[in-house]
């Protein structure tokens, strides 16, 4: 029996396992010490492979090519990897104009997720600005900029959702009425949800 695992399009070889051994020195050399056949998936028909220290660049498609007493088979899937930030981050700041300047980040994010701050009515408030940038990993970091004015005060929440699990996090702060319309912000209250 012969099970050989790819990336791609049969253009990587990523494990092989043959004749009861798995066969090291063939594969792909950032997945040497990575992966693992499951030889005891074997006696119900399957051919799993697992895959240890994910990263974003994993992911993708896959195929497995099987081979045993003239029986040849291959099967494909994708691999789809998500990553949870951390927790939002929220900086209020007053820069000497009519209100505040809030600045929501997060990092650690797989894929680009999407980032929205809404008021206690639930009304999406609208940004100044939005940026997003990959690191070495390629985990998106993200940070947005709101001003908020006299008729934003109050509640305020920023949210994070990853597009491909649905999962989000969120930030509420609560900014008090005067803070906003005389500047004289004493505290800032912030409460994780």
């Amino acid at each position: 029996m012969e099970v050989r695992w790819f990336r791609g399009d049969n253009s990587k070889l990523i494990h092989l396992y043959r004749d009861g051994h798995e066969v090291s020195g063939e594969a792909a050399p950032e997945y040497v010490n990575r992966t693992e056949f499951v030889k005891e998936a074997i006696r119900e028909g399957k051919m799993t492979l697992r895959l240890h220290n994910i990263s974003a660049s994993d992911a993708g498609s896959y195929q497995c090519s099987f081979k045993c007493s003239g029986i040849n088979d291959v099967a494909s899937m994708n691999l789809s990897i998500a990553a949870l930030g951390l927790e939002t981050q929220i900086h209020v700041q007053a820069p000497g104009t009519k209100g505040l300047m809030v600045d929501c980040n997060s990092g650690g994010w797989f894929p680009k997720p999407q980032m929205e701050c809404r008021d206690s009515r639930g009304e999406r408030l609208p940004h100044s600005s939005k940026s997003y940038s990959q690191d070495g990993a390629r985990l998106f970091h993200l940070k947005m900029t709101l001003v908020l004015r006299n008729q934003s005060w109050g509640n305020m929440t920023c949210y994070i959702r990853n597009p491909l699990t649905g999962e989000e996090k969120r930030t509420n702060i609560i900014l008090p009425g005067e803070c906003l319309s005389e500047f004289r912000c004493q505290y800032v209250n912030i409460k994780k949800n």
